[in-house]
């Protein structure tokens, strides 16, 4: 039978050795997730940021805030096999709103054989109907443009109920206006806790900052937008970088096409 020094020295090495053991799962565990997040991404010193590996199509989104856009300057930046390859442009917000730079962006974009799409801001708290009938007024698409975006990552002080009947109503009018599906734009979480799977059905535009290979959510996404922190030559202001999950074919399909125009 053990006496009292005994057991005390055998529970001291057994704490020592469970923690030593712990130390070294950590380790070993911090050691995986950076190498896989090495491997996930790589530093571009010329965009500022480590882009994620393994996607063939990048780009962009700019509104306002990027100020005049020398947007040929833009398209002929390349760095290894990395080149903007489609931007998204901020168009309206809310029920009467147009971004100052859009019609100057839409235009020189395409100019500069930049693949394009619109989008549109939504308030949470506006009639969808009103902001749908909006941004159709501002945006005439055509073949080769991306299909129409909505952006909501904000409540503005509704039910997250009042939101998606909202979402809903800018949705079913963009699509029998313009016969594509529209894609929707929200970070991660906001998806999650407010629109969850009635929307499942849509592309989605998925914004996740800073995280390795892919945005962490459970359903399929389209583009995932993976910075805010770009450079890229043409803009003098910070710019949001996204991907593409797809290649060249499936790009390509997704891109509106002659047939779909009725309106």
């Amino acid at each position: 039978m053990l006496n009292r020094k005994q057991k005390k020295y055998i529970r001291r090495v057994l704490f020592i050795t469970l923690g030593v053991s712990l130390l070294a799962l950590g380790l070993w565990m911090f050691n995986n997730w950076m190498q896989y997040n090495k491997a996930a991404s790589t530093r571009y010193t010329e965009f500022g940021i480590d882009i994620p590996n393994g996607y063939e199509i990048h780009g962009i989104d700019v509104s306002k805030y990027q100020s005049t856009i020398a947007w040929e300057e833009v398209k002929k930046m390349k760095v290894d096999f990395i080149q903007m390859g489609f931007a998204f442009i901020k168009a309206t917000q809310n029920t009467g709103s147009t971004d100052p730079m859009y019609t100057r962006n839409w235009k020189n974009a395409r100019k500069a054989g930049v693949p394009r799409g619109a989008y549109h801001f939504f308030i949470a708290s506006s009639d969808g109907v009103a902001q749908a009938n909006h941004f159709i007024d501002v945006v005439d698409l055509e073949p080769g443009d991306l299909p129409p975006v909505l952006d909501v990552e904000q409540m503005n002080g509704v039910s997250p109920e009042r939101l998606r009947t909202e979402i809903k109503d800018w949705l079913r009018i963009v699509e029998e206006h313009y016969s594509v599906k529209p894609i929707i734009y929200t970070n991660v979480d906001f998806y999650i806790r407010n629109l969850g799977s009635e929307f499942d059905d849509y592309p989605l535009w998925a914004a996740h900052y800073y995280q390795p290979g892919q945005p962490r959510i459970g359903r399929s996404w389209t583009f995932w937008q993976h910075s805010d922190q770009g450079h890229v030559n043409g803009i003098t202001h910070k710019v949001d970088f996204n991907v593409f999950n797809g290649d060249s074919i499936a790009f390509k399909k997704l891109l509106i096409r002659e047939e779909a125009f009725s309106y």
